[in-house]
């Protein structure tokens, strides 16, 4: 997306005359950095201890491709069709995404205003669609409750005025959310993704009226405004697409992990990439509105912001010695590393029942090879004693044989003793 000084009503990329920098203007472009450095900072921390989705490397070369696609064919929409009806329709669309947006942004601040209602007893829903065949459940309380009320709220209150106070809450939580809950995983697909989206602005604001025309025309809350006169009858805008706050965010987000990742920690670390390459940001796009503002036309803020973040990331890792730590610094699927981490506790597991198992084997062989050991040792008495114990009726038979054998003789003994 773009910056852009002129009227919102008038698409023309057309350079006028240098314009006076008044008080007023000063304090527009002033809000405009500060409404884009609040929410890549909040959002940043917030993905320390948040689930968040990793790019591969394939969107990080298809995300400026796509863009295209999807930036010309809104261009021809509104060229073809009444702008109020695809308004209509992309504005319900933005809206769903805006309310769930909202809600996860108020919620902890919720937490904060109510702390008691921390404890507060919490209620289930369910309920099955037709298409499901298991029961959708919802559990909340009354933080819930409240933080839903507000962003409920804030929909209506965009709705029914279209005021540019809602429009900008509405866009500061798509950019919180955006950069705490989307990943690039690495410096190096960060880079790929960047030099992309560098061609793509540059090409579709400089080289044609696509961007401008169609961040005028659409009327979502797809960009911040700040009133460039804020007592005027009528306002005029300067407007900083969300793109421009997400995309460098997510790049400076993923900084702020690495910084942890050094530090092994996610709290109280020190921070030298996350604060350079966020000062190099905020100098990147006051450069964007100094150089606006010199040739009042649209800039492709990509165009500065893309540089200044590559070079402020890379100077500092120069600075740290550390350029092959930062170029192969990759995040994983929180799934993966928990799987990971499973099959090495199994892998433990299995080790110690083998370990187990062996040992109970080598003790049992041991005491077998002892037994045969001592049984040849004790000599023949205590084998004959182990054979009577182990065969009784072997030895009976044996006694019965004997006294058959001594009757004869017996007879034999009694005979003689009578004839003498």
């Amino acid at each position: 997306m773009s910056t852009d000084p002129l009227n919102t009503t008038d698409a023309s990329n057309t350079t006028s005359p240098p314009l006076e920098l008044t008080l007023d203007l000063f304090i527009a472009y002033t809000a405009i950095i500060m409404m884009a450095l609040i929410p890549i900072y909040i959002g940043s921390y917030l993905s320390l201890d948040q689930t968040r989705n990793i790019m591969t490397k394939k969107d990080a070369y298809m995300f400026p491709v796509i863009g295209s696609c999807v930036l010309f064919g809104l261009y021809m929409l509104f060229r073809i069709f009444s702008k109020e009806y695809i308004n209509m329709l992309l504005t319900a669309y933005f809206l769903f995404f805006g309310f769930v947006s909202l809600y996860e942004t108020f919620l902890p601040v919720v937490k904060v205003l109510f702390p008691a209602m921390k404890n507060s007893k919490s209620r289930t829903l369910k309920w099955r669609f037709p298409w499901d065949k298991e029961d959708t459940v919802i559990t909340f309380n009354h933080i819930d409750i409240v933080s839903g009320v507000v962003s409920f709220f804030c929909i209506l209150w965009y709705l029914s005025t279209k005021n540019w106070l809602a429009n900008n809450l509405l866009g500061l939580s798509f950019c919180i959310q955006g950069v705490s809950m989307i990943s690039i995983g690495s410096y190096q697909k960060g880079g790929i993704l960047l030099g992309g989206l560098f061609i793509y602005d540059v090409f579709w604001v400089f080289g044609t009226d696509v961007m401008v025309t169609v961040a005028k025309s659409f009327d979502a809350p797809i960009k911040l405004l700040f009133p460039k006169a804020l007592l005027a009858e009528k306002y005029t805008y300067s407007m900083l697409g969300l793109g421009d706050i997400v995309i460098p965010g997510i790049f400076i987000a993923l900084l702020l992990r690495y910084d942890a990742h050094r530090s092994n920690s996610r709290s109280g670390f020190p921070t030298p990439y996350f604060t350079s390459t966020f000062i190099g940001y905020a100098l990147g796009l006051i450069t964007t509105i100094v150089v606006m503002h010199t040739f009042q036309a649209a800039q492709p803020a990509l165009l500065y912001l893309v540089p200044a973040c590559l070079s402020f990331s890379s100077v500092r890792a120069l600075l740290e010695k550390d350029l092959m730590g930062l170029f192969s610094f990759e995040e994983k699927e929180e799934e993966e590393q928990t799987t990971t981490k499973n099959k090495g506790n199994k892998k433990g597991a299995g080790g110690g029942e083998k370990g187990g198992d062996k040992a109970g084997r080598g003790n049992g062989e041991k005491t077998a090879k002892d037994g045969e050991k001592g049984g040849r040792t004790t000599g023949g008495g205590k084998k004959e004693t182990n054979n009577k114990k182990d065969n009784p009726n072997q030895n009976q038979k044996k006694k019965v044989a004997n006294n058959k054998n001594d009757a004869p003789n017996k007879k034999q003994n009694k005979k003689s003793a009578k004839q003498e």
